[in-house]
C-alpha cells in the first residue's frame, strides 16, 4: 500500500489552512506501466512516418509539397517529443550520482530556462530570486536534477499561475543529510480539480502549465529515484504555492 496520499489540509500553529498536495504512489505506480506499454506502441508507427516524411522531402522539388511534407515531419518530431516524456517518466534511466556544484550549476540552468521561455512567449517574466548557499554540493545524477529544477521553474513562471515574483531556495540541513529545494510563487494558488490531480500525467482538465502533461510527475519520478520526497503546499493566507523537495545527500 503506498504511503503517499493526494491532499492533507492542516493548520499550523497561528491557525492559518495549509493544503498539501502529495503524489498518490497506487496510481502513479498503474500510470507508469501504462505510459511505458504505450510510449513503446506509439513511437515504432511514428518513427515510420516521420522516416518516410524525410525521405520524401530530400526527394520532393515541389515548394508546396515540401511545406506539406514539413509541417508532417515537424509534427512528428512533436509527437517524438512527448514519447521522449512518456518514457522518461516510465523508464528513466538509474541515476548516475555524483557529487556537483549546485552554485555552479544552478545559474547557467536558470538563463537556459529562462531565456528559452522568452524567446517562446515574447512576454515580461515574474522575477525571478535565487538563494543559494555559498558553497553546496549535492549527490545527484547532473542531468536529472536538471530536469527537476527545470521543470519546476517553468511552471512556476508560466502565465496561468498569475505569480509576479517567483523564488527558488536551496538549504542544507545542519548535518549534511539532506538538501532542501524550494520553488515558490505569489500567483492564484491552486483550484481543488488542480490540487486533486496536480501530479497526474495525461490530465487535461486543468490550465496548461500547471502541472500539465509529465512535468510534476517527471519531477517526482526523479525524486523518488533518489530517495527524496515533494510536497506542494498552498497556503490559504498567503498567495501562491510552495513546492518542496526533500533530497537526501547521502
Amino acid at each position: 500500500m503506498a504511503t503517499d496520499s493526494m491532499n492533507d489540509d492542516h493548520q499550523n500553529h497561528q491557525g492559518e489552512k495549509i493544503k498539501t498536495c502529495q503524489p498518490d504512489g497506487d496510481r502513479l505506480a498503474a500510470l507508469i506501466e501504462f505510459a511505458a506499454a504505450a510510449g513503446h506502441e506509439i513511437n515504432n508507427p511514428l518513427a515510420v512516418i516521420l522516416g518516410r516524411a524525410q525521405l520524401l522531402l530530400n526527394r520532393e522539388k515541389d515548394e508546396a509539397k515540401r511545406q506539406s511534407l514539413e509541417t508532417i515531419a515537424g509534427q512528428a518530431m512533436r509527437i517524438r517529443d512527448m514519447i521522449g516524456d512518456i518514457m522518461l517518466f516510465a523508464d528513466p534511466p538509474p541515476p548516475s550520482r555524483q557529487m556537483i556544484d549546485v552554485s555552479h550549476v544552478i545559474p547557467k540552468l536558470v538563463e537556459k530556462v529562462t531565456g528559452a521561455l522568452q524567446h517562446q512567449s515574447n512576454r515580461v517574466l515574474p522575477q525571478l530570486s535565487i538563494d543559494l548557499p555559498e558553497q553546496l554540493e549535492l549527490n545527484a545524477d547532473v542531468n536529472q536534477f536538471q530536469i527537476v529544477i527545470s521543470e519546476l521553474l517553468r511552471n512556476a513562471l508560466h502565465p496561468s499561475t498569475e505569480a509576479s515574483q517567483v523564488l527558488l531556495r536551496i538549504d542544507d540541513e545542519p548535518d549534511d543529510s539532506s538538501v532542501v529545494i524550494t520553488v515558490r510563487d505569489n500567483g492564484r494558488g491552486l483550484t481543488e480539480q488542480e490540487a486533486a490531480h496536480l501530479f497526474d500525467p495525461f490530465y487535461s482538465g486543468r490550465q496548461a502549465g500547471r502541472g500539465l502533461g509529465f512535468g510534476l510527475c517527471k519531477v517526482w519520478r526523479i525524486v523518488k529515484m533518489h530517495q527524496g520526497t515533494i510536497a506542494v503546499e498552498d497556503n490559504d493566507s498567503e498567495a501562491g504555492i510552495s513546492v518542496r523537495i526533500n533530497w537526501p545527500n547521502r
